[in-house]
């Protein structure tokens, strides 16, 4: 679309999630314990309880974060066109995320949030297994609504990216299904991320009915899907989500992932980190890369490579979001 006004250009992935603000500290198995945190998993919290725990963590890193922004931030690091949708208030940890996901080369127009909700924050705990744990307020996050939606920005986007958490909020439910419907409606493509286990359990049946028909492309992990399907195997799983969607991008840890389509299974092996510091993200990023590659129109098999290659740099150190230029590994690995 060349000499077209910078806002009127394809937007690669257009992401709508919960803008949060990551505050990172390590721990071990005994402070989870004692807080009533399940490992390896997401609780959502109130103000009170939140409060509680930051007073309680050791001391932490502050940087943004939610799922949706940091698989868009690892696009835009690979090169992509990327646009953001959610809420924050007007607040110092706002502002923060704001700067944060444009500095990172994706469009944020969201108006802020006025009323008194605080911007969202995510406490993560990594214990010494590099597992992370997620203590989540939702806050401002959370009035996220229809009148957010921005449908000209996702009418130019290729695909609309959907995480699953969004489905904790009534409001933000309905923009997330306002955000769909344009998509599909304007020929783009809907990818939704399951999130979290524990996130699929307090939904299942309506993820079930979403996935069923209004889902082009969808990421999960092991535990994600036999929990949305309730099998005893992952390959249960695999025949159930078979022709559910167009595509599931399935991760499957140190075992690689598993990309299935009604056609074919494309078995992809994991690639391996230098080092093991934090699991935080390491979902997020590979769907950045798998959908970098995708919108590039490459084959499933290098889409998961991709994939694999980015959630293996975001594990290699704490935090989230890249903190090296992805453009180079797409050189690295050609």
């Amino acid at each position: 679309m060349a000499g077209q006004p910078a806002d009127q250009e394809r937007i690669d992935v257009l992401g709508v999630g919960n803008a949060i603000v990551d505050v990172i500290a390590r721990t071990d198995d005994a402070f989870l314990t004692k807080h009533g945190l399940p490992k390896g998993g997401m609780t959502l919290i109130g103000s009170e309880w939140a409060e509680a725990l930051y007073e309680s963590m050791g001391p932490g890193t502050e940087m943004s974060g939610g799922s949706a922004a940091n698989t868009l931030a690892g696009i835009a690091s690979l090169g992509g066109t990327t646009a953001f949708l959610g809420k924050v208030r007007d607040d110092q940890l706002g502002r923060i995320f704001r700067h944060d996901i444009r500095a990172a080369g994706c469009t944020f127009e969201t108006s802020a949030a006025t009323d008194t909700l605080p911007t969202a924050r995510c406490l993560v705990f990594v214990t010494p297994d590099a597992q992370r744990t997620m203590a989540t307020f939702l806050g401002a996050s959370t009035q996220l609504g229809p009148g957010d939606v921005d449908h000209e920005r996702i009418r130019r986007a290729r695909v609309t990216y959907l995480e699953g958490f969004l489905w904790d909020a009534p409001e933000a439910k309905q923009a997330f299904i306002d955000a769909a419907g344009t998509a599909r409606g304007n020929g783009g493509e809907v990818a939704l991320s399951l999130s979290d286990p524990f996130c699929v359990e307090r939904h299942r049946e309506s993820f079930r009915e979403l996935v069923d028909g209004h889902v082009d492309i969808l990421f999960a992990n092991g535990d994600e899907i036999t929990s949305l399907y309730e099998t005893e195997t992952f390959e249960e799983a695999v025949d159930i989500v078979r022709g559910k969607v167009r595509i599931a991008a399935l991760t499957r840890g140190e075992n690689g992932s598993v990309v299935v389509t009604p056609d074919e299974t494309v078995e992809v092996p994991a690639v391996t980190p230098g080092r093991i510091e934090d699991t935080t993200g390491a979902g997020d990023l590979y769907a950045a890369g798998f959908l970098h590659a995708y919108t590039r129109g490459h084959d499933l098999g290098r889409c998961a490579h991709l994939g694999g290659a980015c959630a293996a740099e975001v594990i290699s150190h704490v935090g989230a979001r890249p903190q090296r230029d992805l453009k180079e590994l797409l050189t690295e690995i050609g």
